[in-house]
């Protein structure tokens, strides 16, 4: 099991940027598929970006907007966040999978971290 700790949420405007980091402390994170999902209240978790085996894969809402990229150096991966829109507002998850093989769905999966809050402003 892998304890990961999102970080760099909070409240920004529209049409500004934020950058998510998630990081893995004590384990390394290299061979890992990674993802971004998003939550908001009383809505299903759902999936923002990924990076694993495949390489990466996005969103359609937020292809050309948001970029996922991982550090191996720091083991941690991050989500560039630009052009933000207020429906981007959401608790933002970041989830592992050992394997490297990720997947659109949140049962794809195995550890999860607490979520991050992104609030985006009109």
């Amino acid at each position: 099991q892998v304890h990961l700790v999102e970080s760099g949420g909070g409240l920004v405007q529209v049409g500004g940027s934020l950058r998510l980091s998630c990081t893995a402390p004590g384990r390394t994170l290299s061979t890992y598929a990674l993802g971004w999902f998003r939550q908001d209240p009383g809505k299903e978790r759902e999936f923002v970006a990924r990076i694993g085996r495949l390489g990466t894969r996005y969103a359609d809402f937020v292809k050309g907007r948001f970029t996922i990229s991982r550090d191996n150096a720091k083991n941690t991966i991050y989500l560039e966040m630009n052009s933000l829109k207020p429906e981007d507002t959401a608790v933002y998850y970041c989830a592992a999978n050992p394997t490297g093989w990720g997947g659109n769905q949140p049962s794809a999966y195995d550890d999860w971290g607490q979520g991050t809050q992104v609030t985006v402003s009109s």
